[in-house]
């Protein structure tokens, strides 16, 4: 009898297992939760100021303080911070330098470890869309430099989400 609850036992963990690994996270016992940043009038402003520079009149402004145009919205999944996200994507800062990017081989990251201006963006589209997000510097790397990226630097992202 012993053996034989053993044995249900190892089987139920390994459905449920192999289950939390298709989504990234199992949900019930997701505990990611959106960042609470407060983006400064500042960097909004920053962010506008670029758009007006080069004439781009199709951005909406998200609640949350950045900008964004959806180029497709794409017909999969919708990711959610709780599962991993297949993505390709082309990062510059608004001098034009392309500061990263992986446009033929897709990213595999969980959206809740990815920067605040992407869990909130991401969101917006789904598997097979494609979005540019227009991040100040609070929703991005912030006051810290990392890598090529100067401080308080707002951030351009061409990002197609290839799988949610």
């Amino acid at each position: 009898m012993r053996a034989i609850w053993l044995m249900s036992f190892v089987l139920f963990v390994s459905v449920v297992g192999i289950g939390c690994l298709k989504e990234g996270y199992n949900s019930f016992n997701c505990a990611a939760k959106l960042p609470d940043v407060t983006v400064p009038v500042a960097e909004i402003t920053q962010v506008e100021t670029y758009l007006t520079a080069n004439n781009i009149t199709n951005a909406v402004k998200h609640p949350a303080g950045f900008y964004y145009i959806i180029e497709n919205e794409g017909t999969g999944n919708r990711p959610t911070l709780c599962t991993n996200v297949a993505f390709t994507y082309k990062g510059q800062l608004t001098n034009g330098t392309v500061f990263d990017q992986s446009l033929t081989n897709p990213v595999l990251y969980p959206l809740s470890q990815l920067i605040a201006g992407w869990q909130i963006g991401l969101q917006l589209i789904k598997s097979g869309g494609k979005i540019r997000l227009f991040l100040p510097p609070s929703l991005g790397y912030g006051s810290a430099a990392v890598s090529n990226i100067p401080a308080n630097s707002v951030l351009i992202f061409d990002v197609t989400v290839v799988e949610a």
